[in-house]
């Protein structure tokens, strides 16, 4: 926990957002007590002067501890573990094992966001009346492409890199919700994914910012 005196750790941005619920999750995975303020999408706010000045991409989340001001989900989750963490198991210190767990952040933003957006946007956040099912199904089928690459790690796995829940699993994880929940498509069945996602029931951070009705 956290010394009293230090600032209260504040997150900007709605509960709705995939990179939200990471850093939530993270945050309850090290017991550190936050507020939060909603911001994107209807509850505006991004674009206004004082938010930018926080953050000039007008995006979520920020956090903000004191004078401290950080952006980037997987950026917050690795502050968190380094200066909170004390140790903690989630943000491995060896040198090699954390870099294998930073390979999995980079590669949820850089090769799985882009193929998840176009499917959950379209199932989601799209009124049926609009959707374009047939476009829809081939986004899928190259989403499931990405995730075959996902459940191929997990064949002999616990969980991402081995034995140890880590914040790659929460990053992940977030974005399994969202591609394990949507209806509508034709997805292959993954069996490895499956049972790797089915462990996070258990953990309390997944169950209160994750798992809730998708909007």
């Amino acid at each position: 926990m956290p010394d009293d005196k230090q600032p209260q750790l504040t997150i900007w941005g709605r509960a709705n957002s995939v990179n939200v619920q990471k850093v939530l999750w993270c945050l309850t995975e090290l017991d550190l007590p936050f507020a939060r303020i909603d911001a994107g999408m209807q509850y505006g706010r991004t674009r206004e002067a004082d938010y930018l000045a926080m953050n000039p991409n007008a995006r979520i989340p920020t956090l903000v501890e004191g004078d401290f001001v950080l952006w980037e989900s997987n950026s917050i989750m690795r502050y968190l573990c380094l200066a909170h963490g004390r140790g903690t198991p989630i943000y491995p210190a060896a040198p090699k094992r954390r870099a294998a767990v930073d390979r999995w952040l980079d590669w949820t933003l850089s090769t799985l966001q882009p193929v998840d957006r176009p499917v959950f946007w379209g199932l989601v956040r799209t009124p049926p009346e609009q959707r374009d099912m047939v476009q829809l199904q081939k986004d899928a089928d190259t989403a499931a492409e990405i995730w075959q690459v996902l459940d191929r790690q997990l064949a002999a796995r616990r969980y991402v890199e081995g034995d140890d829940f880590t914040i790659a699993d929460i990053a992940l994880g977030a974005y399994a919700r969202r591609w394990l929940g949507v209806e509508g498509i034709v997805r292959p069945a993954l069996s490895h994914l499956e049972r790797w996602f089915a462990q996070f029931a258990g953990r309390r951070g997944f169950t209160t910012y994750v798992a809730p009705p998708m909007s």
